[in-house]
C-alpha cells in the first residue's frame, strides 16, 4: 500500500486540514517474529497455553453484608438460609464472611459434645459427636472433597486426568485411608481436650471451625485461579483483594487467641499459633493443587477446610 502522503493543498483553501499519513500495516515478518524467534532458539520454554475459558475478573465488588452472610451459610453450611443472590459479588463478601459459618458449625458442635459430657457420655463419646456434626451441618461436602481431592492427587495423572477422577462419585483407596486418618486425628484431639475439661473442647471446637472457614477465604483470594471453568471453585476463585484476605486471617488469629485468656497466657500463646498452623497447612496443600491442577475446586475447598481443621485441633493438643 502506497502510505506516502498526498501534497498539501493549494492556498485558496487555507481551512482545509492536511490529511494524516495512514499508519504503515504491520509486515507478516514483524507479526511472526515470536514463531521465528522460537525457532531459532528451541531450547527456550515457550509460553504456557492459554485456558480454553476466559479467567474471571481480578475480584468482584463487594455486595452487601447482609447478601455476603447468607451466600457463606447457604454455600458451607445446611442451616435454612434464604440465599438472594449467588453471584461473583456476594462470594467476595461471602467469602469474607466464611469464618463466621465457621464459628457456628464449631459452637453446635461444641453444644452438642458438652451435652453428652453432662449426661456422662464420656470424653470420647463427646468427642465422636464434636467431630460429626460439622459433617452433618455441610452435608458431608468437606469430607467429600477431602476424599476426592486425595484421590486425584494421589493417581499421580496430569492434571486433566486428576480432575477427571475427583468428578467420579465413588471413593478410591486415597480417599479412603486419608478419611479414615483425619477423622481419627480429629477424634483423638478432641477427646484430650474435653478430658482436660468441657471448656477446653468447646473452644477447641469453635477454632477448629472458624481456621477452617478462614483458609477458605484465603484460598479465594486474588492469584488464585480456578481448575475447571464451572463449579464452586469458579464462582468464589479470585473473588477477595489480598489485603481483605489478611485482615481476615489477622482477626481470626487474634480472636483464637483472646478466646483462650481464661486458661492462662501459655494457652493463648498455643490458641493463637494453632490458628497459625492450621492456615500454613491450608495453605501447603493449596500450592500442592495449584501445581498438580492448575488450580482450585470445590473438592479443593472442601480438602483445605478439613485440613486446617484437623491440623488446629492437633496443635491445641501440644503442651
Amino acid at each position: 500500500m502506497d502510505t506516502t502522503p498526498e501534497p498539501p493543498q493549494s492556498q485558496s483553501q487555507p481551512s482545509a486540514r492536511p490529511p494524516e499519513a495512514e499508519p504503515e500495516p504491520q509486515s507478516e515478518s514483524a507479526e511472526n517474529s515470536g514463531t521465528s524467534e522460537e525457532s531459532e532458539h528451541p531450547d527456550r520454554p515457550g509460553h504456557p497455553p492459554r485456558p480454553a475459558y476466559d479467567p474471571p475478573p481480578a475480584h468482584a465488588p463487594r455486595a452487601p453484608w447482609a447478601d455476603g452472610i447468607r451466600f457463606a451459610f447457604g454455600t458451607l453450611t445446611v442451616l435454612p438460609v434464604r440465599g438472594t443472590r449467588w453471584d461473583r459479588e456476594a462470594a467476595h463478601t461471602g467469602m469474607l464472611c466464611a469464618p463466621l459459618a465457621g464459628l457456628t458449625v464449631g459452637l453446635c458442635a461444641a453444644a452438642v459434645g458438652g451435652v453428652l459430657l453432662f449426661l456422662g457420655g464420656g470424653a470420647l463419646l463427646a468427642a465422636v459427636a464434636t467431630a460429626a456434626i460439622p459433617a452433618v451441618l455441610t452435608r458431608g461436602l468437606h469430607l467429600d472433597g477431602l476424599a476426592d481431592t486425595a484421590d486425584g492427587l494421589g493417581s499421580g495423572k496430569p492434571a486433566e486426568d486428576a480432575l477427571r477422577i475427583m468428578k467420579r462419585s465413588d471413593i478410591g483407596p486415597f480417599g479412603v485411608i486419608t478419611l479414615l486418618f483425619v477423622l481419627l486425628g480429629q477424634v483423638a484431639a478432641l477427646a484430650q481436650l474435653y478430658g482436660q475439661s468441657w471448656a477446653h473442647g468447646a473452644v477447641g471446637a469453635a477454632v477448629a471451625g472458624v481456621a477452617a472457614r478462614c483458609a477458605l477465604t484465603l484460598a479465594a483470594r486474588v492469584g488464585v485461579p480456578a481448575a475447571r471453568p464451572e463449579g464452586l471453585g469458579a464462582a468464589v476463585a479470585g473473588t477477595v483483594p489480598w489485603r481483605s484476605a489478611g485482615v481476615v486471617a489477622a482477626v481470626v488469629v487474634v480472636g483464637c487467641a483472646v478466646v483462650a485468656i481464661p486458661f492462662g497466657p501459655y494457652a493463648v500463646v498455643r490458641h493463637a499459633f494453632a490458628a497459625l498452623a492450621a492456615l500454613a497447612a491450608a495453605e501447603l496443600l493449596l500450592h500442592h493443587c495449584r501445581r498438580r491442577l492448575g488450580g482450585v475446586t470445590g473438592d479443593v475447598f472442601g480438602a483445605l477446610a478439613e485440613t486446617a481443621a484437623t491440623m488446629a485441633l492437633v496443635v491445641l493438643t501440644f503442651g
